[in-house]
């Protein structure tokens, strides 16, 4: 057997040599075939590209708030105890570029472009549905691996392209500060509110003890009793701050938000350091063991226990109310423009040079696979072409029809 394959080796060698030198045989007569296509091709991809406008591209960059941010504010919030995280959120949307470019690419921002720079009658088109689509052809946003969000637009006219991105700059900067206000504002009127009922509260407690005290003389307790009453209030102001900031996110937030069950996870351990101090949490008074102060002087305890919780808590309010409104106040995005979009000199599209080239190598394989085509057609023998007449009685048998 491997003899055989010997003495075939040679023969097999010589005749891919023969039918490599053919079919450069078959190029090279129909070699002008293969320019005149190429050429037509080279014609119509320089008039098709030469007919193309011109299309300018400007970009913009900004910066989102950083998670840190805030200067003086910040530090005012490490000074408000347990309700610092409520306002943490009102000084800024957060450090997220996602959340940004998803502002950016919003209905809302997108038909306020289009309603202030009149795009419906420049895009030509009759539903607002096409021209949103129209829009997100021409305007690209993306967000960098730096957070730097980068927002390019093409038209055009290079100053048109110039104004479109910055649109958008200025357009997102206008709907982070309303989306600012709206959350400051409503944390400032739950904070409002809630601060209403404390102060009565307070107002009636600090009545109720007057009044103990008017009744019994000036009753006073020990030292001990003393620091069980300002340890257990302090506690429970805390446990009522993060109450309040639970509603407070749960008036916006759902249940499964990472900072509500942040929240609600650190209001666990607190009802549970409070069960502690209290004997396994049953009254939640926080006096001490029974026997230890006298039956009046228990009645005082539970008195000044509930003045001291409630000026610690209305102490806690007040802090973050002032917070809440300072919040508020605050008018300007915090977000930083690191570019603004100019009007470009250069074109960016159509890059003319690379359609005819791209056109011309492709037209000339398709050349050289259309003349073997015809180098087979021509020397097909008697069978196949009595088998391609077949194939060709059977498309038009088929045609006929369907027609």
């Amino acid at each position: 057997m491997s003899d055989q394959q010997e003495n075939r080796t040679p023969d097999m060698m010589e005749e891919e040599e023969i039918n490599l030198l053919e079919l450069l045989n078959v190029i090279v007569r129909r070699k002008n075939f293969i320019i005149k296509i190429c050429v037509a091709v080279i014609v119509l991809s320089v008039a098709y590209s030469l007919a193309l406008p011109n299309i300018y591209t400007a970009s913009a960059k900004i910066l989102p708030p950083q998670k840190e941010s805030g200067g003086g504010l910040s530090a005012l919030l490490g000074q408000a105890g347990a309700l610092a995280g409520l306002a943490g959120g009102s000084l800024g949307l957060g450090g997220s570029s996602d959340l940004y470019v998803g502002i950016l690419k919003s209905r809302s921002v997108a038909d306020a472009i289009i309603k202030r720079l009149d795009l419906a009658k420049e895009f030509e088109t009759k539903t607002p549905d096409e021209t949103r689509k129209a829009l997100e052809t021409v305007v690209k946003v993306q967000a960098g691996k730096d957070g730097i969000i980068t927002i390019t637009a093409d038209s055009k006219d290079p100053r048109r392209a110039a104004q479109l991105a910055n649109a958008f700059v200025e357009e997102v900067g206008r709907r982070s500060v309303e989306l600012n206000l709206s959350k400051a504002g409503t944390e400032r009127v739950f904070l409002e509110k809630r601060l209403d009922v404390v102060k009565g509260d307070l107002k009636k407690a600090e009545d109720v003890l007057k009044t103990f005290q008017e009744r019994n003389k000036a009753f006073k307790v020990d030292a001990q009793a003393t620091a069980t009453i300002e340890g257990v209030a302090k506690l429970k102001a805390e446990i009522v701050a993060k109450e309040v900031q639970l509603a407070s996110l749960k008036s916006y937030q759902t249940e499964e938000n990472p900072e509500v069950r942040a929240v609600e996870a650190a209001l666990g351990k607190l009802r549970a350091q409070m069960g502690a101090m209290t004997g396994g949490g049953r009254s939640g008074d926080g006096l001490l063991p029974a026997g230890s102060v006298p039956s009046l002087g228990l009645e005082y305890v539970r008195l000044m226990r509930e003045v001291k919780t409630q000026e610690a808590i209305f102490e806690q309010l007040t802090k973050q109310f002032e917070i809440a409104k300072l919040s508020e106040a605050k008018d300007s995005s915090s977000l930083q423009v690191l570019d603004e979009a100019v009007a470009p000199q250069k074109k960016s599209k159509p890059k003319r040079a690379l359609i005819v080239m791209l056109a011309t190598v492709t037209a000339f394989f398709v050349s050289i696979f259309a003349v073997f085509i015809q180098e087979y057609f021509a020397k097909m023998g008697d069978e196949d072409r009595e088998r391609w007449d077949e194939i060709k009685r059977q498309l038009s048998f088929v045609r006929s029809r369907s027609v």
